[in-house]
């Protein structure tokens, strides 16, 4: 299934984004937008202003805590997905439980303007030797070591395809890092825009690890429970609705009865 890329939400006028996002939902049905924690905050209030003013529940909006290439590789496998017989509300909440599978990470030059792992003293005094490298893991466990020989990182428990983009740096730790993680297959990608933001430094080669195959993703999905939304009557996965982000109610347990004062015959 093809994928649209909104560009330049905060620059264009908001007449020529609000029609092109009805345009969108109108084509379509239901939309499901994925955006990076690194996506600019005027854009994400744009788009929220967007989807306020059509007033619609057929847009969702999904953040995951990924770096920008892992979100590629979830929309990518949204996309996968987009073509069997899910259901809107399933397919958008397919992406919460598609996380839990995409490990994702970078080789860094420097460590000294990461902040979406915890970086101790100790690297951030080493980020400032000439050569050093470091690897980090960012999703799902934060894992951060300096790259040397016998350095590893703990990574998935099934086998995965490896996707790598090369920034401004030179490495090839990563081929002993897939064997480790039993990869079918290395491939490599350009680097996404958001990266070099993301992770603090344009030195950096990002990889992640993932499923590519579209029954196995197909069969993850289909074997989660499905509720309906008691607001919009979608199916979905989980307990909330990632379209009108309605979550069932709480229902308050009953009153206990007041005991009948009974007297004595």
């Amino acid at each position: 299934m093809p994928a649209v890329v909104l560009r330049d939400l905060d620059r264009r006028p908001l007449e020529q984004t609000l029609t092109e996002l009805h345009t969108l939902t109108e084509q379509h049905g239901y939309l499901v937008v994925v955006c990076s924690r690194a996506t600019p905050e005027p854009v994400v209030r744009r788009l929220h202003t967007l989807r306020s003013l059509l007033e619609s529940d057929r847009i969702a909006v999904f953040r995951p805590e990924l770096p920008p290439l892992g979100i590629a590789v979830l929309a990518r496998q949204l996309r996968q997905l987009a073509s069997c017989d899910l259901s809107p509300g399933v397919l958008a909440s397919a992406g919460r439980l598609l996380t839990h599978y995409i490990h994702a990470g970078a080789v860094l030059g420097s460590v000294a303007r990461l902040d979406r792992v915890p970086v101790g003293l100790k690297a951030h005094a080493k980020s400032w030797v000439p050569g050093s490298q470091f690897a980090v893991v960012a999703h799902p466990e934060p894992q951060l070591v300096k790259v040397a020989p016998g350095a590893t990182l703990k990574g998935p428990e099934f086998a995965t395809w490896m996707l790598v983009a090369k920034g401004q740096l030179q490495s090839d730790w990563l081929t002993g890092l897939a064997k480790e993680w039993t990869a079918h297959a290395l491939r490599e990608t350009p680097l996404p825009a958001e990266s070099a933001r993301w992770w603090g430094t344009g030195r950096l080669i990002e990889f992640c690890s993932y499923l590519a195959d579209l029954s196995v993703l197909y069969q993850l999905v289909t074997s989660v429970r499905q509720s309906g939304c008691h607001w919009c009557g979608l199916d979905v996965l989980g307990d909330r609705c990632v379209f009108c982000s309605a979550t069932p109610p709480a229902h308050e347990p009953p009153a206990p009865r007041a005991l009948e004062q009974r007297t004595p015959a």
